[in-house]
Parts: structure tokens; C-alpha cells; sequence
């Protein structure tokens, strides 16, 4: 598969990464031949059926996973590197967060780990709690808190510490409709406030549309990226832009790729 290169700066770039599993049944084929560059300020999209290695790849870049071929960097060095110098902040699927602590606490976390001064923890968490509208909810306990607050929690925890990438595995797929439909218009104003590098991993076609820069569509297993979407949308985006023709385009050409994917499976 040809190299895909965004027009912006490199800071994440796979060449012919493949990741193999080997278990007790033989070896598990995650990821083959995947070609990709992300450039800085971007908003790209994960999406394919499960299994396909969409959170394995974000793994990768996170060096959670290591690759078993080709080559992989973040900001031109390698994962390890990248992470040793807190390049990213990481979003889960569940919001993980400790229910001892309260949601101060729990954004202080890795801020403490850092070593942060006191005064610079709490200055941190003032700021990140206000850019993810969680103002006055500091002293709270997560049981207090809805699940969509949690998930904000969450985020503000990966931003506490003002890394310039955000790797988001799936961080809305639990929650309803209404609740994803707000946080996905506060994730775009906090990117667009921000101006970070994001991976976003997502199931959802109108959700992958509605937020990113670019779409990568990746086949069932062994993951590969069958088809990159640049987005024609503008980045103001309301929610209403949904029902445009531009908008019903894009989210065709996805779910097209997605069905060609499945029509490569073996």
C-alpha cells in the first residue's frame, strides 16, 4: 500500500508496521503493511469492525504494544522514547478513575508522579478542569458524577500535564446518544482551543465524520488501512452539519470502505 502523508509536520509516522501475537493457538496476525503519517494540529479517526487493530495501533504509538516489524516514531523518536518524555496523554474506553480520590485528586495523579510542586498541580487542574467544563467539581467523588462527566474527568487527566498529543481509545462508545453528541461538540472546541495532535479510535461512522480531519478505514484482521478519508467539512462544525450533503458524502465513502474491507476478509 502507497504511503499516506498529511500535508502538516510528521509527528507520528508508520512505515510497514505490522504487530504479530503469539499465543498458545499459533500466532495472531493484529496489524500488517500499515502506512501512515499524522501531521501536527491533525484529528484523525480510527475506524473499522472489532478485532480489526484500531486500539492496537494506538498502542503502538503509546509503545503499550511493540511492533514486530516495520517502523514506527512519535516526534521523530521511538514510542519508548516519546513516552519517557510525556509526548501523550491517554484516554481509555472507561474513565478509570480511582473512586478514593476525588476528581481533583484523580487529575493530580499523574502530576504527582511528574513532581510537580504543589502549587503547579493545583494551578494544572484549575485550568484543565475548566477546559473540559468541570468547574466547581474538584472536591467531588466520581460516584457523584455522571458517566459523561466522568469520561470529562478523564480527559482532563491526559491534558493535565499539556502533552502535545491525545490518544483516545473509544472514550465515548459507553455512553447515550444526547451525552456523546455533547462531548463530541467539547472535544472539538477543546481541540480547536488547544491545537493538540489527537488519535481517536471510534466504531461510530457519524462520530469519526463529524470530528476528524481524516478517516482511516482498517480492514478485519489483519489490520491494514484500506482507505484514508480527507474531510472536506469546515472546523466549525455544528451538529446540525450532519444532515448535509457534504456531511452524508463523506459518511457514504466510510461505510463503503468498511464493506470492501469485509469483502477482503478470509
Amino acid at each position: 500500500m502507497k504511503d499516506t502523508v498529511a500535508t502538516a509536520r510528521p509527528v507520528i509516522e508508520a512505515k510497514g508496521l505490522g504487530l504479530t501475537f503469539q499465543t498458545n493457538d499459533g500466532p495472531v496476525h493484529a496489524l500488517t503493511d500499515v502506512n501512515l503519517t499524522i501531521g501536527k494540529g491533525e484529528f484523525v479517526s480510527f475506524i473499522g469492525p472489532s478485532g480489526c487493530g484500531k486500539t492496537t495501533f494506538l498502542r503502538c504509538i503509546a509503545a503499550l504494544e511493540h511492533p514486530t516489524q516495520g517502523a514506527l516514531t512519535v516526534n521523530g523518536t521511538s514510542p519508548d522514547a516519546a513516552r519517557q518524555a510525556r509526548a501523550y496523554g491517554y484516554v481509555f474506553q472507561a474513565a478509570g478513575l480511582y473512586p478514593w480520590r476525588t476528581i481533583a485528586g484523580n487529575v493530580k495523579l499523574p502530576l504527582e508522579i511528574m513532581g510537580y510542586s504543589k502549587a503547579e498541580q493545583n494551578e494544572r487542574v484549575r485550568k484543565v478542569l475548566s477546559l473540559v467544563d468541570l468547574d466547581g467539581f474538584g472536591k467531588k467523588f466520581p460516584w457523584q458524577l455522571s458517566g459523561g462527566m466522568q469520561q470529562r474527568a478523564s480527559i482532563a487527566r491526559a491534558l493535565a500535564f499539556d502533552a502535545d498529543i491525545l490518544l483516545m481509545d473509544e472514550p465515548f462508545g459507553a455512553l447515550d446518544e444526547i451525552v456523546r453528541d455533547r462531548l463530541n461538540e467539547e472535544l472539538l472546541k477543546l481541540w480547536a482551543a488547544t491545537g493538540k495532535t489527537i488519535g481517536f479510535v471510534t466504531h461510530s461512522i457519524p462520530e469519526a465524520v463529524y470530528l476528524s480531519t481524516r478517516i482511516v478505514v482498517m480492514s478485519p484482521r489483519p489490520g491494514r488501512i484500506t482507505d484514508v478519508i480527507e474531510s472536506t467539512l469546515p472546523k466549525e462544525r455544528p451538529l446540525e452539519i450532519r444532515d448535509s450533503r457534504e456531511f452524508i458524502e463523506i459518511a457514504h465513502r466510510v461505510r463503503e470502505g468498511l464493506r470492501a474491507g469485509h469483502g477482503d476478509e478470509v
